[in-house]
């Protein structure tokens, strides 16, 4: 195989690791905020679950960003790749959390835009809507738990040290329910843009397992989520785990699973098939931001505990993270196609 494609996967494998890096705080930020879980054990838990997740359920959400826009040259993935790991770096850097799926979409339209293609915005529409309607699921879901386990401790009389180790097996089964939802809809994000112009092939492993070879791309961006967690993500779980607000383990363990619920909706085939063979409502297969879903969570319950102790400033820096995100993925998109074609004379667009 040409190394030219691994060049050229190098900005996915780089987004991958701000994906790790940023969202991990998502998937277990208020355990070890909470002192329930320890970071090493965490991350172990994360990167496995984020793995089997990304290879065996994150094709669904990819096919929603290949019809937003074809980014159909290696050269082409790997600058709104790296676009959008550029912009969601600074951000991490400041430790803000931001939303992979709206840098990876700035970009991808910022792609667009330069290489002359529509813009699909009936798809447009259905992503932009999910950034109103994941936060707000999710709080509805993190209030309706709230309510339910209070109501239940309040009546099992549990004793503490007992209602304490439940509350840490919780928290681990959670954090690898929400680490299977994040690979699974925001693999997406890492290697969706390079799915059309991949070279690798499947293959078979021991046991009979065979891997096509999407999810080989998917299982080597998810590995690469898997380094971020490990080796940059604690600064933004103090965020999520400590200044946002203030949380007990029954609280951390409601946000967590939470946005795990959010996120497998918005990824799962299998959920949609079922509820439309029914002709029930079903959510679109869209990759979503873990982000939103954890903010969401923690802001439900906030609001139901009365709203004093959230940290509303911070609620503003990161919403304004949200808001510019995308234009700077896509106007660093733009500009950085430019310099590629027209200094380095590669082929962006066909």
């Amino acid at each position: 195989m040409d190394l030219s494609f691994f060049i050229y996967l190098s900005s996915g494998l780089f987004l991958g690791w701000s994906l790790g890096a940023n969202d991990a705080a998502n998937i277990f930020g208020t355990a070890v905020g909470t002192k329930m879980l320890r970071f090493k054990t965490a991350a172990f838990i994360a990167s496995l679950f984020v793995i089997l997740g990304a290879v065996y359920t994150g094709t669904g959400a990819s096919r929603t960003l290949g019809e937003l826009g074809n980014v159909n040259t290696l050269a082409g993935a790997f600058m709104t790749a790296l676009a959008a790991a550029i912009s969601i770096y600074w951000m991490v850097k400041a430790g803000i959390l931001v939303s992979t799926s709206q840098a990876i979409v700035g970009a991808i339209i910022g792609w667009n835009f330069y290489s002359g293609k529509e813009t699909d915005y009936s798809i447009l529409s259905q992503i932009v809507s999910t950034w109103v309607v994941c936060p707000i699921l999710s709080g509805c879901i993190a209030v309706i738990l709230y309510i339910a386990i209070k109501t239940f401790l309040r009546h099992s009389h549990v004793h503490l040290l007992r209602q304490d180790c439940y509350t840490r097996l919780g928290l681990i089964l959670a954090a690898a329910f929400g680490a299977y939802a994040l690979g699974a809809n925001n693999i997406a994000n890492v290697m969706g843009v390079f799915v059309d112009s991949s070279p690798l092939k499947g293959f078979s492993l021991p046991g009979g397992l065979t891997l096509n070879d999407t999810q080989v791309l998917f299982l080597i961006g998810a590995l690469s989520i898997c380094i971020g967690i490990f080796t940059y993500s604690h600064k933004v779980i103090n965020t999520v785990g400590n200044n946002l607000m203030k949380m007990s383990p029954m609280i951390a363990w409601i946000v967590v699973v939470s946005q795990g619920i959010v996120l497998f909706m918005f990824a799962s085939s299998a959920l949609k098939n079922f509820l439309d063979s029914y002709s029930l409502p079903s959510l679109p297969l869209v990759p979503v931001s873990s982000s939103q879903a954890v903010i969401g969570a923690v802001l439900g319950i906030g609001l139901a505990k009365g709203g004093h102790t959230i940290h509303w400033p911070l609620i503003g820096r990161i919403i304004f993270g949200w808001l510019t995100t995308p234009i700077m993925a896509a106007l660093l998109c733009y500009i950085s196609l430019f310099f590629l074609q027209n200094v380095f004379n590669q082929v962006v667009y066909q």
